[in-house]
């Protein structure tokens, strides 16, 4: 039996700058960083060597691989050449479509699980690397490439995506006190509201192919990426926080799509009650609120917030592993 595990991640600045509609054009950043929530996936050699058995929220038992509905298994799978007489299950630590990155870490951590099933062991790029293959060649995802490398790799990194298509995982080297304060300034709130990526992402790739002006607003979120890694390492994490808020703004420029009057209510009331800054964790539309707040004004946010849920979390720094294998 194999337990593989990959990091959920937030991103800081650059989102959408990993999306191949921009980086061909010019080259990516994102500043983000894995956190101690995680998809896991068991893969186990099934009594019946004729079927495949996967479980997920839902069930599936099936001879061939055409038959499978989940598209990530069945690719996996086939890019792998894995036969009938095994048993695969998914588990999660957060519910997908809630802006953290689920789906390629999940991609991640099945694909390493399957790896460990054959008894090869593969580095973290050969990892984020399929995993993009899987879902933006294979599948035809409208998304980027972040959240793949995130998962892979672990900690707090910038990743950069250059216009041929390589990627560059730059880990920040921060003094210890440094990350402790940033992980308990940092929150992360539940908005209530799950939601389906593909169509914010697809409508930025639309204006980004065919708007200048939308390249240019990309282009200042690329550099707010590099400017925010610059003041995580000179230690300025209030100034850290402000800048999450200008960066917020930005993104919001990008699209309708991106909040909506709910959520805009939301920070604004976090903002009144103490808090720097913030932004929605992933593309838009719904998911967690990630904000910026001094440690002793946060029971002020959260009593400003009451109906959103709370997500006590801490840094990844393990990225992608095998957690059992027997």
């Amino acid at each position: 039996m194999i337990v593989s595990c990959a990091p959920f991640r937030v991103s800081f600045a650059g989102g959408g700058s990993d999306i191949a509609a921009f980086y061909r054009k010019r080259r990516g950043a994102v500043l983000s960083c894995a956190i101690a929530k995680y998809s896991f996936i068991v893969v186990h050699p099934y009594f019946n060597a004729t079927k495949y058995h996967l479980k997920y929220a839902r069930t599936e038992l099936v001879d061939r691989l055409d038959e499978i509905q989940h598209p990530i298994l069945r690719e996996a799978l086939r890019m792998q050449g894995i036969d009938p007489g095994v048993e695969i299950t998914s588990v999660a630590d957060i519910p997908g479509g809630t802006g953290l990155g689920s789906s390629s870490s999940f991609a991640v951590a099945l694909i390493n699980a399957l790896y460990a099933h054959r008894r090869v062991f593969v580095p973290k790029e050969t990892l984020a690397h399929e995993a993009c293959v899987l879902e933006i060649e294979r599948l035809g995802e409208p998304i980027g490439k972040q959240d793949q490398y995130a998962a892979a790799y672990g900690g707090v990194n910038l990743i950069e995506f250059e216009r041929h298509g390589g990627v560059t995982v730059q880990p920040l080297l921060l003094p210890t006190a440094t990350l402790s304060t940033l992980e308990r300034n940092l929150m992360l709130l539940y908005t209530g509201s799950q939601r389906d990526a593909r169509s914010i992402l697809s409508s930025q790739v639309a204006t980004i192919e065919t708007d200048d002006p939308a390249t240019e607003r990309m282009q200042r979120m690329v550099d707010l990426a590099y400017e925010m890694r610059d003041i995580l390492l000179a230690g300025k994490l209030d100034e850290f926080g402000r800048a999450l808020h200008r960066g917020w703004e930005m993104k919001r420029s990008l699209s309708s799509q991106i909040s909506t009057s709910s959520i805009d209510k939301h920070y604004e009331r976090a903002l009144d009650a103490g808090a720097l800054g913030g932004k929605l964790a992933g593309a838009g539309g719904g998911g967690f609120l990630l904000l910026y707040c001094p440690a002793n004004e946060q029971a002020r946010v959260r009593a400003a917030l009451d109906g959103l849920q709370s997500l006590e979390f801490r840094f990844d720094w393990g990225g992608a592993r095998i957690a059992f294998a027997q």
